[in-house]
């Protein structure tokens, strides 16, 4: 009989292919060799007592070390709108009900046998109407491979991003996850009822546990086959939604006085000190001095270059703002009834400025310009330093997050040590500390240290960047590309199942998105339409970019703000999944709504399991 049962046994046991399947593989594994060994002890045991004791043992050390699942049914919350999920839950609540039950009398048996209990056990697992197991995997096989619920899940993960701090492939994972060890569970309990019931003499029951395994593989097959399918289509980038309430240096940073509006009269934009041209002839220009100490006197001067003079009108009142502030005006009212900004109270009084006439033929008009303007109070620098994760130490990049430091924006990393088939090891994550240097120390330069925005020089790139298939990001940095700040990854290769990376300090290798306005595919801009304050926006911002673009940093419009701000913001929210997972590309994207300036922010794209869910492929038989 155990020759026949072997036999049956290898026919309709699937295997896992290559050993780089996922870690529920390798637990399902385990488990058929222990279903096996078991098998083997009762139809070999003389002593039916001394191999029930041997096998409780073994299945009461395998449930402690690997039946076990990191998630509940009830960390799928995203999910209660779907009807079929509601259904699932019952009946996976219905196996754990009965599986806490089974692994108390496992932890509880002490090599005394009871009889009765075992005997009862067993009979509820197989027979009781009240605890359907058999039938109860059925319907869970019906849910979620003949209703479709990981497609309907998969829509609902990827609307849920910013809920989950998951990609909507890691909740397709972990919801298979969850539902397969319940499965598991389910089949283990009733295996060991069948030895049970062999064990205390009620029967033969070897073609029952056969027929079991051959439909419990199965079902497998087409959850595999399935499963497969949905998570290579599902989104894997993870980003962040605006938070309840705005913080600077917490949920964002900012670029300051990079272009901002600056009121200027001609007769000061020229050598001549003359009034001859109008506003609009000073398109590139400088401030040349300040005649008669008149409006330009009392305000800041901008000592860098005067950008797209226009005239408004004549005549106007300014509130300056506070002198610790980054804007230069709070607001500003023409006499026409135009007013720049959002008109409030003025903390420091309001100035009078009037235009003026020179001898009845030239009119010295106060012209409202751009100022491109490098000071103290113009943070617009971006770091150019790689930063990498220690791949010594086996360790990959987990999270990005914009960070400024020293008055550079930094991209700064979050690490963790790499574990066996894509896990991470969660005691070691950190944020790597961020390149400590100062724009004035020595041996610091321009465009190698740090980038230096001006009006020329002030577009970002925005691109998803994908390694290869089997590689994971650690690193990240800007570089220059012509005027453009572009983005780069580093990426090594790993090994799937041991989590090893692959001669990291050789074969790592950059890569990025290469293509500008002129190449043949070529880069498009996103344009900010009358951009006001990110912050002020009562409109959650949503992506509005897509690979293969670019943004300007630009000032706010004029009409809402003044021009007084630098846009976009840069979100410094933390972009990390949760749980943490290794990561096979990034990217930089613009998100926002409109009429404001919205935020520039990285993404996520975590590593790809779908070509490690293997298709079970059954072993040669008789």
């Amino acid at each position: 009989m155990y020759f026949y049962h072997t036999i049956l046994w290898l026919a309709f046991t699937y295997v896992c292919v290559g050993g780089q399947g996922i870690q529920l593989d390798v637990v399902r594994s385990e488990y058929n060799a222990l279903e096996e060994n078991s098998w083997s002890t009762i139809e070999n045991g003389i002593d039916h007592v001394q191999s029930l004791v041997q096998i409780m043992k073994n299945y009461r050390e395998f449930i402690q070390n690997r039946l076990t699942s990191p998630q509940s049914v009830n960390d799928f919350i995203i999910l209660e709108k779907i009807y079929e999920w509601k259904m699932l839950q019952q009946s996976l609540i219905t196996v754990n009900s009965l599986f806490q039950a089974y692994e108390k009398m496992l932890s509880q048996f002490d090599e005394e046998i009871d009889h009765s209990g075992l005997n009862s056990f067993a009979e509820t697992v197989l027979f009781d109407k009240d605890w359907p197991i058999n039938q109860t995997l059925y319907d869970i096989e019906n849910i979620m491979v003949k209703q479709g619920l990981y497609y309907k899940a998969q829509l609902e993960a990827s609307a849920q991003v910013c809920a989950t701090r998951q990609s909507a492939q890691q909740v397709i994972y972990q919801l298979y996850s969850a539902i397969s060890i319940t499965e598991l569970k389910g089949y283990a309990m009733m295996q060991f009822s069948w030895m049970l019931l062999k064990s205390l003499g009620k029967g033969n029951y070897s073609r029952e546990s056969i027929l079991m395994r051959e439909r419990f593989n199965e079902r497998t097959e087409k959850t595999q086959i399935l499963l497969k399918k949905v998570m290579e289509r599902a989104d894997r980038h993870v980003w962040r939604c605006d938070p309840p309430h705005h913080v600077e240096h917490e949920t964002f940073e900012t670029i300051t006085r990079l272009l901002q509006g600056y009121i200027e009269n001609e007769v000061d934009m020229n050598n001549d000190g003359t009034c001859r041209e109008n506003c609009a002839a000073y398109q590139f220009a400088e401030n040349m001095g300040c005649y008669k100490d008149m409006f330009c006197s009392r305000q800041p001067k901008c000592t860098g270059k005067l950008l797209n003079c226009q005239f408004v009108d004549a005549d106007m009142w300014v509130c300056p703002a506070k002198q610790s502030s980054m804007r230069r005006y709070e607001y500003v009212e023409y006499e026409n009834g135009r007013i720049l900004g959002k008109k409030g109270s003025c903390s420091r009084g309001t100035t009078k400025v009037d235009s003026w006439w020179r001898w009845l033929f030239w009119h010295c008009s106060y012209c409202f310009c751009v100022c491109d303007e490098q000071s103290s109070k113009s943070d617009r620098y971006f770091n150019l330093r790689e930063s990498v994760s220690n791949v010594t130490a086996n360790r990959v990049v987990t999270g990005l997050r914009f960070r400024k430091f020293n008055r550079i924006i930094h991209l700064q990393i979050q690490e963790g040590e790499l574990g066996p088939r894509g896990s991470i090891n969660v005691a070691t994550l950190q944020w790597k500390p961020m390149s400590d240097y100062n724009l004035l120390d020595r041996g610091v330069k321009n465009g190698v240290d740090y980038h230096t925005l001006t009006w020329d020089k002030r577009s970002i790139d925005l691109d998803d960047l994908i390694a290869p298939s089997s590689h994971v990001v650690t690193g990240v940095r800007f570089r220059k590309v012509g005027t453009h700040l572009n983005f780069e990854i580093r990426i090594t290769e790993v090994d799937f199942k041991t989590g090893l990376l692959i001669d990291p300090l050789t074969t790592s290798v950059w890569i990025s998105n290469d293509n500008t306005v002129k190449s043949t595919e070529k880069r498009t801009e996103i344009v900010l339409n009358r951009p006001d304050i990110p912050t002020n926006s009562r409109v959650k911002s949503q992506p509005d970019s897509t690979t293969n673009q670019y943004i300007d940093f630009t000032h706010t419009d004029m009409d809402a703000d003044a021009a007084q701000t630098t846009v976009p913001y840069l979100d410094a929210q933390d972009v990390i999944s949760i749980p943490p997972c290794p990561i096979s590309g990034a990217g930089i994207y613009h998100k926002g709504a409109n009429m404001f300036g919205g935020f520039v922010a990285p993404k996520l794209i975590t590593y790809d399991y779908s070509p490690h869910i293997e298709i079970p492929q059954p072993t040669v038989g008789s």
